[in-house]
């Protein structure tokens, strides 16, 4: 790509869109059904290529009389955020259909097609020199805050409108490849769920690998325990996990809180532990630790029994919709439901011999490998359009 930056112009925002902030819906007209609001957090969401999915509604009528009013985003419009976590735009595609919640989202409204695409304002805005500008002209003690004003008077690069296509098909293209690596990563993940939801039917089901034959009926507290103490428990400890640090569909820890910084918790777990958070059971949190350390009382740490299942595979079946459905329904509690070992211990299941395991658990382990290695791919993906993001879209 053959750029001539010294022919690039130098123009204010105010200049290629109207720039307005979104107006705020009052928690009284919230219903059930309708059109679904659109918050910061959705942008951050979709812009992390995260699911994102409103749970909060207005009535068709009462959308169709502010957007009489006020107008409503449309396909090429730019969203960002204003509040907090400030800069991550996101761009209207045409099936959009929404409002906002509140006044944290500034809207860019429609950019003038005869100086700029919409495209091309979308990756300017995630480049460092876009970052940078927002940065500079934000406020704020608690949080940091764009302005109307602010924004209004930064001036951004504008190439011709010849180069701003070449510019955005080349990471258009990079964002595709990157979509194409979440669709291999979902299929590989929606497989390897089917697969493990197999494993606690009445009849187990693994491909050919299950049947009658090598699979004995049993009980979760025949072959599992829970909190208990092992010699192991006696080393050092310097971290603890609390249920924030547990997130469904991964069995990574997400952090840690150092001893030394204080903490109530006492209860022990060593690495390899199952750590599984019993209240609000149906959030799935599951994760295996990797180092020795302590947990919050609403996690219980689950350890194979030994020659009854490999710890490895433990993991799997604490994930499985049946486990997650048993732990709910044994919940107790209005606000804050909490399930028991006592009553996870009793859930039936059946298991086969350690050797079938082994081969249950090779194929499962492959899946999360590849998974990985896609996720890695992704990673590269993301550094390579934020390299070139910076280096195509700075001051000529």
């Amino acid at each position: 790509m053959k750029l001539q930056k010294d022919k690039w112009e130098s123009i204010l925002l105010n200049d290629i869109a109207e720039i307005t902030s979104s107006k705020r819906i009052f928690y009284s007209e919230y219903v059930f059904e309708g059109v679904p609001f659109f918050r910061s957090k959705e942008i951050i969401d979709r812009y992390n290529k995260r699911e994102s999915k409103s749970e909060l509604f207005i009535k068709e009528e009462r959308f169709n009389e502010i957007k009489s009013k006020f107008g409503a985003p449309e396909k090429d419009d730019i969203l960002l955020t204003a509040v907090g976590t400030i800069g991550i735009p996101y761009l209207v595609k045409e099936t959009d259909y929404f409002y906002f919640k509140d006044g944290n989202l500034v809207w860019f409204r429609k950019p003038n097609k005869d100086l700029i695409r919409a495209e091309f304002l979308y990756m300017l805005i995630q480049s460092s020199f876009g970052q940078e500008k927002f940065k500079s002209i934000s406020s704020g003690t608690a949080q940091s805050a764009l302005t109307i004003k602010g924004l209004k008077n930064i001036q951004i690069p504008l190439p011709p409108l010849e180069e701003q296509k070449q510019i955005a098909a080349l990471f258009q293209s990079i964002e595709t490849a990157m979509e194409q690596v979440d669709g291999q990563v979902q299929h590989l993940k929606a497989l390897q769920k089917t697969l493990v939801n197999g494993l606690l039917n009445k009849e187990p089901e693994f491909g050919n690998l299950l049947s009658s034959k090598n699979c004995i009926p049993s009980t979760f507290g025949e072959i599992a325990e829970c909190d208990k103490k092992y010699p192991e428990h006696e080393k050092e400890v310097e971290r603890f996990v609390g249920l924030e640090y547990i997130e469904a569909d991964t069995f990574q820890l997400q952090g840690w809180g150092e001893i030394a910084n204080g903490t109530t918790f006492s209860k022990r777990f060593a690495a390899g532990d199952v750590l599984f958070g019993k209240r609000r059971a149906y959030l799935k949190k599951v994760a295996v630790a990797d180092f020795d350390g302590i947990c919050s009382g609403d996690i219980l740490v689950i350890r194979a029994k030994a020659k009854k299942m490999l710890q490895g595979l433990l993991p799997y079946y604490i994930s499985a919709d049946t486990f997650i459905q048993h732990a709910v329904s044994t919940s107790a509690g209005s606000l804050s439901p909490r399930t028991k070992w006592k009553d996870l211990a009793e859930l039936e299941v059946s298991i086969p011999d350690i050797k079938t395991q082994e081969k249950i658990l090779e194929v499962l382990q492959q899946l999360d490998n590849t998974v990985n290695q896609l996720k890695q791919q992704k990673t590269t993906l993301k550094n390579l359009k934020q390299k070139l993001l910076n280096e195509i879209l700075s001051e000529p």
